[in-house]
């Protein structure tokens, strides 16, 4: 799954060294990383948030792991060069993707790696869904879907972009999620979307796309 690979990679990628949880909201990641041991910086653009977030970094017993700041992700305060990881979990197709990469490749040591999630656009079927369910996102969200251009983009700022496609046929389990058929089947289709979603005229109709970032340029 995809929430398991962005997470282990954050776990293994982040001991002993400064993370940034970028655009963090209420801090699930932030917390979980937390509680691993890891100490996170988080930011988001929304006091509430950042506030909500401490708060459950009091109640979880990890606020000496964790700092959660209001910031701008297109215009940050720190200095170049600050983090070793950066995780970026389905924020950017909230920004302009642009000047979010500029400034993640900016705060990024040399040597260190940022791991991002984003849905993707290209799939007519979950376009639909969107459309018809306008309350679950922005409208801003809506017409800003993340694709394979704006994933190309990042190469302009990083000199390595590596790509891991999720969720095709899996979701055809979620109408089974309440019946003894759902783990089964859903064991059943991650192995299809395990073969699926290595060929290049498929992969880019998953649901979802986890990619890696390195080597920035400077």
């Amino acid at each position: 799954k995809s929430e398991d690979l962005k997470l282990k990679l954050t776990i293994r990628w982040g001991r002993g060294r400064k993370i940034l949880d970028y655009c963090c909201g209420e801090g699930p990641t932030s917390l979980k990383l937390a509680q691993e041991g890891l100490q996170v910086t988080g930011i988001d653009i929304s006091p509430e948030q950042i506030k909500k977030a401490k708060e459950q970094a009091q109640k979880r017993g990890v606020e000496a792991l964790t700092s959660f700041l209001v910031m701008d992700g297109e215009n940050m305060k720190f200095e170049n060069n600050s983090f070793d990881l950066i995780t970026c979990f389905g924020a950017l197709h909230h920004l302009d993707i642009e000047k979010a990469y500029s400034e993640l490749a900016r705060v990024l040591k040399s040597s260190g790696k940022i791991i991002c999630t984003e849905p993707l656009i290209h799939n007519p079927v979950f376009q639909l869904y969107r459309k018809m369910t306008p309350h679950l996102r922005t409208k801003w969200e809506v017409g800003h879907i993340s694709g394979r251009k704006e994933i190309k983009l990042a190469e302009k700022y990083f000199g390595r972009v590596e790509k891991r496609f999720f969720y095709l046929f899996t979701l055809l389990a979620v109408p089974f999620r309440n019946t003894f058929l759902f783990k089964p089947l859903l064991w059943f289709l991650e192995v299809i979307d395990f073969v699926i979603l290595t060929l290049p005229g498929i992969k880019w109709f998953s649901w979802q796309i986890v990619f890696t970032l390195s080597n920035p340029k400077k």
